[in-house]
């Protein structure tokens, strides 16, 4: 029993947050009735035209959030007509209905809006109670109803407290930003780590390959020496195959174990990244908060080789590490041409917003990309624009990639 009475009215609450209008045609709606009420009690009668008047007042506040300003001088020009045309005699309450108005345009439109708006509304309604007989001399320290003093006293009460919940609201905006933003980062920081450490594998595993396999090859040709030796000794023989055959059982087991690493962190063996991945790179960035654009062509029936898209990858996701680290949030081209002879890859950003800090990096990035390049006997032009921004153009010889010389 006393779980149904804690549940239920959390999930009345989530049904009502799913549903703002409905929401708000509630809350207005009773807003509305307790208004008319106020003024039900006044002798002599009102007619019931008077008091409708009266509540219209607030009905305008279901447009608050999406056009505070015209909701503020709605209100205000139905409190200036009730006034006007005095439907109610006896004295009738003053302009506090429209403190939700001034809250209202105070937290949702900009300040250089809400000042004016809430002095207009200000100078208006006590304008209409001088002309209308409504109006009682300014007292220093009084509160009482039917004073400009209180008039004053309530609208900036109203415009600071709308004002302090837009910052509020501005401020939780921006670390849901900042939040989105890291994770992104921290993610291409992790993709590159795993890179890093892949690459470092890999060098690992040709010094091993390297190793292993010359002195095998020196291994069989001691071992080819003593059987072609007169006499042969075929026990110095065998003692060599031995030896051949322990060194590649060595070289397999290192092999395995490094090739083990590789898989590092991978749910199962992940496609090899392509040209035709770049969404993904584009995902990441938009996440952390660009605006990116990307132009991919290549003329038709020119399969480019898989090496080549490869580092033609890696050449994008640095780029864009770079500009989430360095520039933030920004604006960001990506435009990749091809044909036949050779793969153009251009990628530009935006200038970063004042005040933005960026992320310091040990500089490997375009050291890493200009050994792609080379790679490819392509070339790097990599430099700040004019504007502030940042633009990176890389070449690179579809061809295939340069030849190692001297590699052993």
């Amino acid at each position: 029993m006393t779980t149904q009475v804690n549940t239920l009215p959390r999930a009345v609450q989530r049904r009502l947050a799913d549903r703002p209008r409905l929401t708000d045609s509630l809350w207005v709606g009773g807003l509305t009735l307790v208004d008319m009420a106020t003024v039900l009690d006044r002798t002599p009668r009102s007619a019931g035209w008077g008091v409708a008047l009266w509540g219209a007042q607030t009905l305008p506040l279901l447009w608050r959030r999406a056009r505070p300003r015209t909701v503020l001088v709605a209100m205000t020009a139905l409190y200036v007509l009730f006034q006007a045309l005095g439907p109610i005699p006896e004295k009738v309450p003053g302009p506090f209905l429209l403190m939700l108005g001034v809250y209202a345009v105070a937290r949702h439109a900009p300040a250089s809006a809400s000042v004016p708006l809430t002095l207009f509304g200000l100078a208006t309604t006590a304008v209409t109670d001088v002309l209308t007989g409504h109006w009682e001399p300014p007292r220093p320290g009084s509160l009482e109803p039917i004073n400009v003093t209180t008039f004053v006293f309530f609208f900036a009460l109203a415009w600071l407290l709308g004002y302090g919940r837009r910052r509020i609201d501005a401020d939780a905006e921006r670390l849901r930003d900042l939040n989105r933003r890291l994770a992104a980062e921290q993610e291409l920081n992790a993709r590159q780590a795993v890179l890093t450490e892949r690459a470092r594998i890999a060098r690992d595993l040709h010094d091993v390959v390297a190793h292993h396999v010359s002195a095998i090859a020196l291994q069989a040709r001691a071992a080819e020496d003593v059987l072609t030796s007169r006499p042969p000794d075929p026990g110095e023989a065998a003692h060599g195959v031995g030896l051949i055959a322990r060194t590649a059982d060595t070289a397999l087991t290192e092999m395995r174990r490094l090739l083990g690493l590789l898989s590092f962190g991978e749910q199962g063996l992940a496609p090899e990244p392509s040209l035709d991945h770049l969404d993904r790179l584009v995902d990441v960035a938009t996440s952390a908060g660009c605006r990116v654009t990307c132009v991919f062509e290549t003329r038709e029936g020119n399969a480019l080789p898989a090496g080549l898209q490869v580092s033609a990858y890696r050449i994008v996701q640095e780029a864009l590490t770079n500009a989430v680290k360095h520039a933030g949030p920004v604006g960001v081209r990506i435009a990749v041409r091809g044909d036949a002879t050779r793969l153009v890859i251009e990628v530009e950003n935006d200038p970063p917003a004042p005040g933005h800090r960026p992320v310091p990096g040990a500089g490997r990035g375009l050291v890493g990309m200009r050994e792609r390049v080379g790679a490819f006997d392509g070339e790097l032009l990599a430099g700040p624009r004019a504007d502030g921004g940042w633009r990176l153009r890389a070449v690179l010889s579809a061809r295939g990639p340069v030849s190692a010389q001297g590699d052993g």
